[in-house]
């Protein structure tokens, strides 16, 4: 439900849907979208309240490092080739809280930058 929420609210901010669970190996990127700025490879964070820490704070070291190996092998990849070639990549989050009857999304685009190794870049 998390991710279905996150496509809705991407898709009525200007995102075109480009690939939902894109796996390469024993990698998964949620969310791969495209809008005017880029192309972003967007993780999705969902929880049901009561939460004991806000959901971003699970993006650790290592999902940051998957997500990063997972959308170079994404740009490596025939479909990216269907892509304009002058994207801007960004590498986002997006949180959705399930409260009783209110969702609450929180997007953060260029959540972090590519990890690659022990070094961020």
């Amino acid at each position: 439900m998390g991710e279905d929420e996150a496509c809705l609210y991407l898709v009525n901010n200007g995102h075109t849907i480009v690939k939902r669970n894109w796996r390469y190996s024993h990698l998964e990127v949620d969310i791969i979208s495209l809008d005017k700025s880029g192309l972003h490879f967007v993780e999705v964070k969902a929880r049901t309240v009561p939460c004991m820490v806000e959901p971003q704070t699970n993006v650790n070291y290592t999902k940051k490092k998957n997500l990063s190996k997972a959308a170079a092998a994404f740009l490596n990849s025939p479909l990216r080739k269907t892509l304009p070639a002058d994207l801007e990549i960004s590498l986002d989050v997006i949180t959705v809280v399930f409260d009783k009857t209110q969702i609450r999304i929180e997007y953060i685009p260029r959540a972090y930058y590519p990890v690659f190794g022990n070094k961020f870049y």
